[in-house]
This record gives C-alpha cells, sequence and structure tokens, in this order.
C-alpha cells in the first residue's frame, strides 16, 4: 500500500488531493492534513477583514472519499530520514510521498515590535482577530496599511467601501503603490485612492512599532489599527528545515517539484522556489503537475511535465472597480474587476 500524505489544504496541497483522487489506485491511501476541516480562499481575506464578506463565503469543504483520511492537527516536524510527520499532541504519520505546502508567514524584516503590535491577514485565524480589530475603530479612527502591495491595495479599497468613517493611510517603503506593476496601473490605483480619500505615504522605511505608534526613524505616526501586508517567508517549520533555499528562504526544488535530498518529497506554493512570484494560481499549478507526477510513478512511468504558464494578475478596489496584469497589459477599470469575480466564483465550484 502506497500513502500519500499532503501538508496543507490550500490552493496547493488540496489540487494535489483533487487531481490524485479522480485516478488513485485502489491499494493507495491519501491523508490532507490541516488544521482546520475546511480551506479558506486566501485571496479573498482581504474582504473578510474589510467586513464585506462572511467567512462562510469564502470556506471550501474538503473531499469526502473513501481512500482520503483527514488529518487534523498542526505539523512542528518533518523526519525526512525515517519518512515521518510529527504533530503537536497525537501520533506521528508515516509516508511514502510528502506533498509539503504549508504556505507563509508574514515577514517583519525584523522591525522590532511588528509582529505585537500589527495584524495580519496570512491565515484564515489572523484575519478573523483583525476583521474584530477593524471593526473595532471608533468613527474617524486610523487605520494604517503597511505595504502597498496587492494585499494592502486590496484592503484599503475594501475597507473604504465598508467604513466610510475611517482615515485610511497605506505606508509603502517604495515610491507608489503597486510599485512592481506598470507605471499606468500605479497611476490609476493611486487615482481611486485619491478620489475616494485614501492617504498614502511614499519612501517610509519603518524602524520599529508599538501600542498605537509607527516609528518612521524619528517621525511618531500614530495608528489605531496597523495592518502588516509588507512582505512573505515559508511557515516556520520550513524555516528551520537545513536544506538549500533561495534568499527568500523559499526551499531549492528540482523540475519534479521534489527535494534534491529527498526523493518523493514535494515542495509546492509559497515554500518552494519558483521563477513566478508567489500567487494562489502558481501554487494551483504546481499541484497539478505534483498530482501527475506522484500518479506516474505509481503507474512505474517517467513523468511529462510541460511548462508551467500563468495566466495574469487580477486586483479588486472595492465592489465596482479593479485592475489587472495580463502579459505585459495592463487590465483597469470594471472589467478586471468582473472577471475576478468570475475567478472567484470558479474556484469555489471547482474546490468545493
Amino acid at each position: 500500500m502506497s500513502k500519500i500524505v499532503v501538508l496543507g489544504g490550500g490552493y496547493g496541497g488540496l489540487t494535489v488531493v483533487q487531481e490524485l483522487l479522480e485516478h488513485l489506485p485502489s491499494d493507495a491511501r491519501l491523508f490532507l492534513v490541516d488544521r482546520m476541516p475546511y480551506q479558506g480562499l486566501k485571496t479573498e481575506y482581504y474582504a473578510l477583514a474589510a467586513g464585506t464578506v462572511s467567512d462562510l463565503e469564502i470556506r471550501v469543504n474538503f473531499p469526502i472519499h473513501p481512500q482520503l483520511q483527514m488529518v487534523y492537527g498542526n505539523v512542528t516536524d518533518i523526519d525526512l530520514e525515517n519518512k515521518i510527520v510529527h504533530f503537536n499532541e497525537q501520533e506521528p504519520l508515516s509516508y511514502d510521498s510528502l506533498v509539503i505546502a504549508l504556505g507563509c508567514t508574514d515577514n517583519y524584516h525584523g522591525i522590532v515590535g511588528a509582529s505585537d503590535y500589527s495584524c495580519s491577514i496570512q491565515s484564515l485565524s489572523s484575519t478573523r482577530k483583525t476583521f474584530q480589530q477593524i471593526n473595532d475603530i471608533r468613527p474617524y479612527g486610523q487605520l494604517t496599511i503597511v505595504g502597498g502591495g496587492l494585499s494592502g491595495v486590496e484592503i484599503a479599497a475594501e475597507l473604504r467601501e465598508s467604513r466610510a468613517d475611517v482615515n485610511i493611510r497605506i505606508l509603502d517603503r517604495g515610491n507608489s503603490v503597486m510599485s512592481a506593476f506598470p507605471s499606468k496601473l500605479q497611476t490609476y490605483v493611486a487615482d481611486w485612492f485619491r478620489q475616494h480619500d485614501v492617504e498614502m505615504r511614499s519612501h517610509i522605511g519603518i524602524t520599529s512599532l508599538e501600542q498605537g505608534v509607527i516609528h518612521n526613524g524619528e517621525e511618531a505616526i500614530l495608528s489605531d489599527v496597523t495592518v502588516w501586508t509588507a512582505g512573505i517567508q515559508p511557515v516556520e517549520l520550513v524555516q528551520r528545515m537545513t536544506l538549500p533555499k533561495d534568499p527568500q528562504g523559499r526551499l531549492i526544488v528540482n523540475e519534479w517539484h521534489e527535494l534534491p535530498d529527498a526523493p518523493h518529497v514535494y515542495v509546492i506554493g509559497d515554500c518552494s522556489s519558483q521563477p513566478f512570484s508567489p500567487s494562489a494560481q502558481l501554487a494551483g499549478a504546481q499541484g497539478k503537475q505534483v498530482a501527475e507526477i506522484i500518479r506516474a510513478r505509481l503507474d512505474n512511468k517517467e513523468p511529462k511535465l510541460s511548462r508551467i504558464k500563468l495566466k495574469g494578475v487580477l486586483g479588486s478596489l472595492g465592489k465596482k472597480a479593479g485592475f489587472g496584469l495580463m502579459g505585459a497589459t495592463p487590465l483597469l477599470g470594471r472589467i478586471p474587476r468582473m472577471l475576478k469575480s468570475g475567478v472567484l466564483w470558479k474556484s469555489k465550484r471547482h474546490f468545493g
């Protein structure tokens, strides 16, 4: 009997499970490990934090199948030599094939107080707490978002629609919001924020955080609630692994998404070193390929993979406007927002 263990039920891990269940040999067993009994659609956490969608709307139930066993728990260690996964306060789990799809956590870049005095949208649990903190901001209080990338922009815009009374500010170390994107797209987003009274401050070098205060060198910036969207890194378990990594701390894998020093151990999503920026789309594409590889190897065949091609990026500015990038072409306005809604509907239908 072959035991396949998938750690993490996010976009990558759940794709592996669904693809494998379609063509799993009768003697194989599949184990999906997650802390929760459902996946949260992470691309929509900004809306949950802003209070414009309910928790239930962005949940996807895990599949039920006679060859799939759910394991609920917190992974504490992976013994690659003996092929065993260890958990907090429960029995370890052995494997023949292992997929590490545990996602990411915030990167605080060593800034003192950042983890203690800001809130996060990196997990469903932390996003729920962030919603509560944002919800409790007094009328005309101050919300500060650290980081003007996709996550920061989406939460600022969504919150502007749900809390017209709150003062919203984005702090970024670059020279503009969405600085990694073409100038036309940067200008469109910045103009939307100016029209909707969202303050943008660039070239900010945060030195520390304390309760209610963000220190930009000598300047003290007051803030009732601070949301951190200024970078990600692999989860702490992966950070502890003493294996070759790229400068972002992601594990180096071979052409089969496999650890070179640990055959049949695959790494996908935010923990895997790739020539693309981390995204739900990339994790899903890697998950599809890893399922193909595992299936081929179970049949004693050589896997054949095509090159991963990503379709682009979509972002929302509230419920009526959005932006996107398809190849080198920026999309602005209502159409990319409608496309994003369609992608969400498709994700829920596909995973659900």
